[in-house]
């Protein structure tokens, strides 16, 4: 059905958003190019973006509503419905899913009572799960306002949503103290954050991301260890009998593995010619089966 015309900011609201969006234009050659911080801006506001917010992004811009529509429902970061003052992000992505990420998003939905995407009714906290919050390394992690909380549990997850409810002082693991979700928007819009000591916080990658970049530095990593297959058959160029081949050093002998190198009995199944005749592969290639 056709829709009314979207409803106007107030005056006062409008002349604020104009000073800021002029304030935005001015840092791009192309005046389209800043679509994505005023949808920011406009969501700052109101804690989404609202059809009056995309009214004022495509008058602003010279653009369609339909144009500036587009781009809004492409991007996850812009809500499209009122939020809460913490967007609480729960990774289900593969490493996170399987590390617990899926048990704390199931306990979060039945502890709040709401749904994907939906906000609890005292307007505290809006729900959803992340394909990846790019912290594999500290999996499973939730995220506040994009904030890190990582190695959550499906308790402490509970309790991270208590205490914000509650209005108790919550810092993450990571990252600068939290603020609100429409003071994170205007943030994201590229305006100066004036909270003590935001901008010197920070938060590093873990080890296991930055293996490559040491890699790629050229500095000295720990020397490999040589894993049992599951079989208990020696790998190709791995040494019997805890002996060194020729030319091998001493101090890379095989060891019996810890208990984080064993292969588990939960590994999935290796579905090969070798390991299940019932599964055949095929001829050989060249390089091999």
């Amino acid at each position: 059905m056709p829709q009314l015309p979207a409803t106007p900011y107030p005056a006062e609201v409008r002349a604020r958003l104009d000073a800021d969006a002029k304030e935005v234009l001015a840092r791009y050659p192309g005046s389209r190019s800043a679509l994505l911080p005023l949808l920011h801006l406009v969501q700052s506001e109101e804690g989404y973006v609202s059809r009056t917010g995309i009214a004022f992004c495509a008058e602003t811009l010279d653009l369609t509503t339909a144009e500036v529509t587009a781009v809004s429902t492409f991007y996850s970061m812009y809500r499209r419905r009122p939020s809460g003052d913490y967007q609480v992000g729960v990774c289900t992505n593969t490493l996170c899913a399987v590390m617990g990420g899926d048990a704390i998003f199931d306990t979060l939905k039945e502890h709040l009572g709401v749904g994907n995407n939906e906000t609890t009714e005292d307007g505290k906290v809006t729900l959803e799960h992340i394909e990846c919050n790019a912290a594999c390394d500290f999996a499973p992690v939730v995220m506040v306002n994009w904030e890190f909380f990582d190695n959550q549990t499906p308790e402490s997850a509970t309790q991270l949503v208590d205490d914000l409810i509650a209005g108790r002082t919550v810092e993450p693991t990571r990252g600068a103290p939290l603020c609100s979700y429409k003071d994170t928007a205007r943030i994201l819009a590229g305006f100066p954050d004036e909270r003590p000591g935001a901008v010197e916080a920070t938060g590093g990658a873990g080890p296991a991301s930055l293996i490559g970049l040491k890699l790629a530095k050229g500095e000295a990593l720990p020397k490999a260890r040589v894993v049992s297959p599951r079989a208990g058959q020696p790998q190709d160029g791995q040494p019997q009998d805890g002996q060194p081949q020729d030319g091998q050093a001493h101090d890379a002998q095989v060891h019996d593995p810890s208990p984080t190198e064993r292969l588990s009995s939960h590994d999935a199944p290796q579905q090969t010619s070798a390991s299940d005749p019932e599964h055949p592969a095929g001829p050989a290639a060249e390089e091999g089966e």
